[in-house]
């Protein structure tokens, strides 16, 4: 930079420039000499998108410099410098979180292992061989608690599709299921807010991971940056630990509630169910 800046300053300062011819100047000279600033390296789309995003901190700039040692042309110089700085900060950042972001969405989109999926028909036939007691009586309120157990998977839909086959009507089993989701609500609600975190928590590492390998011309920041990679690593790893232990099912307490028996009974219900699910699986392994 020259020094025409101290000439534009001394002739705003005569009124010989108002306040916008003043900024304009300034503007127009940094617009059209790239090449005499700091910023020669620079490719010039982006110096000219720069210079949008440093107009309205010109504007504040001449207003908070005061005539106190540095000349306005110096006082310019530095600051044009420091926010050049910022900016390809704040470009930097925002171009790691970009790529952070769609890297964890291409996993999700081409190296995701979906889960198995159990047809209604297969579930149907499950259900029809667990429902009766060894002497063929039909025991409708066996397999209906092992459904409220598993309340945190059924969906309303699901439960409209199977509920003919318990021998339940579709809008009480419904109910049901409201009913234990209700007792559950603040257990289902600390589950929700803590994967949300864990989300959180795997898009900072990325991006920290991501920052890490543009830091290594500087050792001091490659360090410290690589020490909050690790942290951010071991903490995910507890909060995925923790939402692993926490158990997504009724406790038997809750659906004796619902249901209105004792919990002595669903304890007995889903004992046997459990002997009968063993030995199914034995004799399907057999065959």
């Amino acid at each position: 930079m020259q020094q025409i800046f101290n000439e534009l300053h001394c002739s705003y300062l005569l009124g010989d420039l108002n306040r916008s011819e003043f900024e304009g100047e300034i503007f127009s000279y940094l617009f059209n000499n790239q090449e005499k600033t700091c910023l020669i390296h620079w490719q010039n789309e982006e110096y000219e998108d720069f210079l949008s995003w440093f107009y309205p901190r010109l504007r504040r700039s001449i207003d908070s410099y005061r005539e106190k040692g540095a000349s306005f042309d110096a006082f310019l110089k530095k600051y044009f410098l420091l926010s050049s700085k910022e900016y390809r900060t704040r470009k930097i950042s925002g171009a790691v979180t970009e790529y952070s972001a769609w890297s964890a969405r291409i996993r999700d989109m081409y190296a995701h292992e979906e889960a198995p999926s159990y047809t209604v028909n297969r579930t149907e036939d499950l259900i029809s061989q667990i429902i009766f007691d060894k002497g063929g009586r039909k025991n409708t309120r066996r397999v209906l608690a092992l459904i409220l157990k598993c309340y945190y998977y059924v969906s309303d839909s699901f439960a409209e599709k199977i509920a003919k086959k318990i021998g339940v009507n579709s809008d009480e089993l419904t109910e049901l299921l409201s009913k234990i989701r209700k007792l559950r609500q603040e257990k289902d609600d600390s589950i929700y807010y803590l994967k949300e975190r864990i989300y959180c928590q795997y898009y900072r590492c990325i991006v920290y991971d991501k920052r890490l390998s543009l830091m290594k011309e500087n050792p001091i920041a490659h360090s410290n940056q690589k020490i909050k990679l690790e942290k951010a690593r071991t903490r995910l790893e507890k909060m995925r630990a923790r939402l692993s232990n926490i158990r997504t099912e009724a406790t038997n307490k809750q659906i004796a509630e619902v249901i209105g028996i004792t919990k002595g009974t669903v304890d007995a219900s889903l004992s046997r169910l459990k002997a009968k699910w063993k030995e199914m699986a034995k004799k399907a392994n057999l065959n």
